[in-house]
């Protein structure tokens, strides 16, 4: 066993521990114990706030045993509601079956700083929650030691019945669970050895499963509160313009219709929250008493849009550029796709610099160059975005679907001037967040909204706003260039990275440090376009255009693609270029030998057209094999097998669908999605234009392999899909002959002209 310290004495926990009802209720700050410094962390903090890695939660215990706990993250889909409190319910050693499992509220006295973004609950709660269901374990032993009067090293506890060996007492924790509310925490406590494990690592149901498949009322789109009217919000059809005139007098005759007005979500004398991000502020809202009649009214505003006074000065950061004149000043996928070709050699920022690759390239027998591209994407989670508000009385109910609630109560908190304990955020459960829902703008427009009409409102997104209202995912471009000597050997490499309006360079990943010369150069062009993180921020395009490099590099070079990267990774593990490679060489290779061995890669099994890949990101690493082929131009996904090193598994089955679910999702992002600008208007608006994977279109079948090395846990929502799209690239440069440069590929297997070909 290993004794972690819980903090110092009560101070972490929560003072409200009390005897409720004959009950057990322990609050408890899981970060008081969290280790001070976290390995990987230097990525996260470049996304995030420090913030964001902070967790905590507490649990009851009735009288009758049944043990409450509390799931403090927000459920987005990646099932931490269930795995979370496994891990606490593992340490306080009771019967799983005893135990109910409820969604908290966002209480900052209690949870500190709640969210969902990152892949990080599991590896950042890992020992803080543990120690919170041991140290509970250990006061309930205490008590009924006292109880009988006997040494606690004499007693034993299993699946929450305490038992006295030499006596042969016994009781269960509801028993005693009022004299251990009476108990002194205690300084340390010992938690249980990997192979003590009875919950972690065995497969739990989800524990909403029932409730979602019998349609039960869970998420945000699903509330429906008395007196509770429906809010829409009109905004503008281009990036880069504002509203100027609306003539509402018409629709406020129409049937059902209540109040049409605007609003300013965020003026300009607010002092913003990281989440505050959106591209328009000034909306026009139509209120109403049902959907429909709100919606049809929406179509039925008259309303007048001009340029916004500052956008002449937004667009010179874009180049001084005749494309962008004969676009009356407005933004254009034609004109990204020109600045982004020509901008990295004279705007380029080097971030890195390993030996001397200017003379390396200078003495090489061959340089091979290729650059690689892809669009915006919208999240387009299933769920639009929407929230439940009730302002009045200077006090604040909220209650949505929310991956960022503190800094959303925050950002109301800002803009209305309520304090914030009287601000409630109640979170449901999501239909879909990869990472839109960390910008709560629809939650504080809904908040604007109802303290504008002192009334409860809905605000619902249609699918047209939500996928024409920003916050997509960023445009980039990287071109690589790589040195090889007379004797085929590669001697250097050049990476040259940026996008609109961020770069997705990560200068001290693989192959850094695996290379004698190296140089990583980045760059950026603003926009008035809103864009944030989208699951797996910048890895899911650096990854898959690395991987394709890497790949064609290997042919060029005559290796096989596997040995080719083993080979450097070798290197990078024995005698490392550099001080500041971010990744575990010898977890890298472990993948990609799993997944080789897996898949049946060497013996040439296979009568498909295969292509491999591996990455390490959000502190895990996950190697690809995806078979295919094509038919009539159309892919044809066979299998992909896929090898993932993100250390304890929790909840096998359940871990098992993040990796199914995120190798899907990217296969589907890569061949078909993408979102267009013409004068700033987005020529996507709805899935008749935007496509995404359909059932038909994923694989048959994805076999996935856990390496099982007892290192605490670490990511796994996000690191499955960045490879992927490298591994389905180069299976299609197979099946073709074709090599595929710029997303989505099924523009180019259609034989059309992608709007950011370079």
């Amino acid at each position: 066993m290993t004794k972690v310290k819980t903090g110092i004495g009560r101070r972490s926990f929560i003072k409200s521990v009390s005897i409720a009802g004959g009950g057990l209720i322990i609050g408890f700050n899981w970060m008081a114990c969290k280790k001070a410094t976290e390995e990987g962390g230097k990525e996260m903090a470049m996304q995030m706030p420090d913030e964001w890695f902070e967790l905590n939660g507490y649990l009851k215990i009735g009288d009758n045993g049944v043990v409450t706990i509390y799931s403090p993250n927000p459920e987005i889909g990646q099932n931490v509601k269930t795995s979370m409190p496994m891990i606490v319910a593992e340490e306080l050693d009771v019967d799983w079956n005893n135990v109910i499992v409820e969604q908290a509220p966002l209480n900052t006295d209690i949870f500190t700083r709640q969210l969902a973004g990152g892949s990080q609950s599991i590896r950042q709660g890992w020992e803080s929650l543990r120690t919170a269901g041991a140290t509970a374990r250990q006061m309930l032993l205490t008590a009924a030691a006292n109880q009988w009067e006997v040494p606690v090293s004499e007693l034993s506890v299993e699946n929450g019945i305490i038992k006295h060996a030499n006596s042969e007492n016994s009781m269960g924790y509801g028993e005693i669970a009022k004299a251990a509310a009476q108990v002194e925490v205690p300084e340390e406590v010992e938690l249980k050895d990997n192979d003590s494990f009875k919950i972690i690592g065995t497969s739990r149901k989800n524990v909403d499963a029932k409730k979602i498949v019998t349609g039960q009322p869970l998420y945000g789109i699903d509330v429906d509160k008395e007196g509770m009217l429906i809010a829409m919000m009109v905004q503008p059809p281009a990036f880069g313009m504002q509203l100027k005139t609306m003539n509402a007098e018409k629709i406020k005759e129409m049937p059902g219709i209540v109040d049409v007005f605007t609003i300013d979500t965020y003026p300009e004398d607010m002092e913003k929250e990281w989440s505050d991000v959106t591209a328009f502020s000034k909306l026009a809202v139509i209120v109403g008493e049902s959907t429909w009649q709100v919606m049809k009214a929406k179509k039925a505003l008259e309303i007048e849009w001009e340029l916004k006074p500052d956008l002449v000065e937004q667009i010179q950061i874009l180049e001084k550029s005749a494309a962008m004149e004969d676009t009356s000043g407005l933004e254009s996928s034609k004109l990204h796709a020109s600045l982004m070709a020509e901008i990295g050699s004279k705007k380029a920022e080097v971030v890195r610099k390993d030996g001397d690759p200017e003379k390396a390239f200078k003495n090489a027998a061959r340089v091979i160059e290729r650059s690689y591209t892809c669009p915006f994407l919208a999240h387009n989670c299933m769920e639009p975005m929407n929230f439940y508000a009730n302002v009045s009385g200077g006090k604040a109910e909220l209650l949505g679907p929310i991956q960022t609630p503190e800094y959303a109560e925050k950002s109301v908190n800002k803009r209305l001037g309520l304090a914030l304990e009287d601000i409630d955020v109640q979170m449901t459960r999501m239909g879909g967040g990869f990472g839109r829902r960390l910008y709560g703008n629809f939650l504080v427009e809904a908040a604007v909204i109802s303290d504008k009409l002192g009334k409860p409102v809905k605000l619902i997104y249609t699918r047209e706003d939500d996928m024409s209202n920003g916050v997509y995912r960023p445009a980039y471009h990287v071109a690589y260039r790589a040195a090889l000597d007379g004797n085929n050997k590669l001697t250097a490499l050049h990476v040259n990275a940026g996008g609109i309006p961020e770069s997705p360079l990560f200068a001290n990943r693989f192959p850094a440090g695996a290379i004698d010369n190296y140089l990583a150069e980045s760059w950026t062009l603003e926009s008035n376009i809103s864009v944030g993180a989208f699951r797996a921020p910048r890895s899911n395009f650096i990854a898959g255009a690395e991987q394709s490099f890497l790949d064609e590099l290997a042919e060029e070079m005559g290796q096989d693609p596997i040995q080719f990267r083993l080979d450097m990774l070798k290197r990078a593990e024995t005698d490392p270029v550099g001080e500041n490679n971010d990744y575990d060489a010898a977890r890298y290779a472990g993948v990609l030998e799993l997944v080789r061995d897996k898949s049946g890669w060497s013996n040439g099994s296979s009568s498909l057209s295969r292509g491999v890949s591996a990455y390490y990101c959000h502190n895990s690493y996950v190697a690809q094999i995806l078979d295919m082929s094509v038919k009539n131009n159309q892919p044809l996904i066979d299998k992909v097998t896929c090898a993932v090193d993100c250390g304890i598994v929790v909840n096998p089955d359940a871990a098992k669908n993040m990796v199914e679910g995120g190798t899907i999702d990217g296969i589907g992002h890569a061949l078909y999605s993408e979102i267009t600008f013409e004068d700033g208007v987005p020529q996507q608006h709805n899935f008749d234009t935007y496509r995404l994977i359909r059932h038909s279109e994923a694989p048959k079948k994805i076999d996935v392999h856990f390496v099982e090395n007892g290192i605490d846990p670490t990511g796994l929502g996000e690191p499955p899909f960045p490879p992927i799209m490298g591994a389905l690239a180069n299976a299609l440069y197979k099946a073709t002959g074709q090599r595929f440069y710029d997303q989505p590929y099924i523009n180019q297997l259609n034989g059309k002209q992608t709007e950011l070909k370079t």
